[in-house]
């Protein structure tokens, strides 16, 4: 039974150890019998946190262009292992995450319509969501915006990107301590 549950659970995509497991117990299937099922699975390579979270970040950051901050979060919910997690994201590195947060910038800039600084917010707030760090996102708007057109240029040259993003790393940290 528990067997059946683990290949219907992977037959519809990868799934994580902590995933299965929590399948299984939903399911009632026993703690011991479980164990014993998931350890097997991870013998015969199965189940292979590393290779999901790996896999994890590659598709995520392609397909949905998140940073790693979101991707973390999301490995997180699947229960992969902090470092197993963290080796998985070291392969994405800043250079990569950058081009990354500028193609989405060109991408959404050339149907935003509004005000430069209407347009700026829209589109930080959109990486943002997307787990990029203040910097990361504000250079990639200000770059983007620069090259749009002359009024969107003269915006963007306004922008002092290491202040904005400095005034936002310390608004996010005094938010944390009141938490």
């Amino acid at each position: 039974m528990a067997r059946e549950i683990c290949l219907r659970q992977l037959a519809v995509r990868p799934r994580t150890r902590a995933e299965l497991a929590g399948a299984l117990t939903k399911r009632g299937i026993s703690e011991e019998v479980a164990a014993q099922v998931l350890d097997r699975y991870d013998e015969v390579g199965i189940i292979d946190d590393a290779a999901f979270a790996r896999a994890w970040v590659t598709s995520r950051h392609a397909g949905r262009g998140l940073a790693r901050r979101a991707l973390a979060n999301e490995l997180r919910q699947r229960g992969v292992d902090g470092e197993v997690a963290s080796e998985a994201l070291g392969e994405l590195d800043e250079e990569t995450e950058a081009e990354t947060a500028r193609a989405l910038v060109e991408r959404k800039l050339r149907t935003a319509r509004g005000e430069p600084d209407a347009v700026f917010r829209r589109l930080v707030g959109m990486l943002a969501r997307k787990g990029y760090p203040p910097g990361v996102a504000i250079r990639a708007v200000k770059d983007a915006l620069a090259a749009q057109s002359a009024e969107a240029a003269e915006f963007a040259e306004h922008i002092d990107a290491d202040a904005l993003a400095d005034a936002e790393h310390d608004l996010d940290r005094d938010t944390r301590t009141l938490d």
